[in-house]
């Protein structure tokens, strides 16, 4: 019987265009994996979460499992708030929340349409970012964990694994730019989705933490 994944989402797995010189996430997966196995890119550079759904309608006929990156790109779409003038921290703090509240429903929503594909499914966290400032670096870390927390829920509700980025891309060489994936990084990325593959099959209903 042969197997085959499907990668989803967005350019944490689309790398291509960031890595001339080097091996993407794909290219590293297509090596590593066992015999009987193949792989096949459905993630796009740029791609939000509503953009998964589509990604979905093209599933191969064979596919057996999934791995899903989302949500970076809608967090990046809503990062100006962290620049907004504020009147006090609770000020700052509820406008978080309200964009946490829509993130987790989103998030939840379109995790269910993927899992109603019925196929061993694990999703990644949101790395943390690299910019160059120290500052600014801190300042979307600790905004991103408010994210991440949506995505550690879903993952933790649904017994779904989680592929945990901020633990394996730890290491500023991990990334070709602030955000995307170096080659050094996807080859992290894509030991950790061979990790998902053959690990030995989980407790029905339980979630796992994937690190490395």
């Amino acid at each position: 019987m042969t197997n085959k994944i499907v990668l989803l989402g967005d350019s944490v797995f689309d790398n291509g265009s960031y890595v001339a010189a080097g091996a993407d996430v794909m290219a590293h997966l297509t090596r590593q994996l066992p015999v009987g196995w193949s792989a096949a890119l459905l993630a796009n550079d740029g791609s939000v979460m509503k953009d998964v759904r589509l990604q979905l309608e093209r599933l191969p006929a064979a596919t057996t499992h999934l791995v899903v990156s989302m949500g970076g790109n809608d967090a990046l779409g809503v990062s100006s708030v962290l620049d907004a003038p504020s009147r006090s921290v609770a000020d700052t703090l509820l406008r978080l929340a309200d964009i946490r509240e829509q993130f987790c429903s989103e998030y939840a929503s379109t995790l269910d349409a993927v899992l109603a594909a019925k196929l061993p499914t694990a999703i990644c966290s949101i790395y943390d970012v690299r910019y160059p400032e120290p500052d600014r670096r801190r300042i979307a870390v600790t905004a991103l964990a408010i994210l991440n927390d949506c995505i550690t829920r879903a993952a933790t509700e649904r017994g779904v694994p989680l592929i945990d980025l901020r633990v394996i891309c730890n290491e500023d060489t991990d990334f070709a730019n602030a955000i995307e994936p170096s080659a050094e990084g996807g080859k992290k990325i894509a030991a950790a989705i061979i990790s998902f593959l053959t690990r030995e099959k989980a407790s029905s209903g339980r979630a796992e933490l994937i690190a490395r």
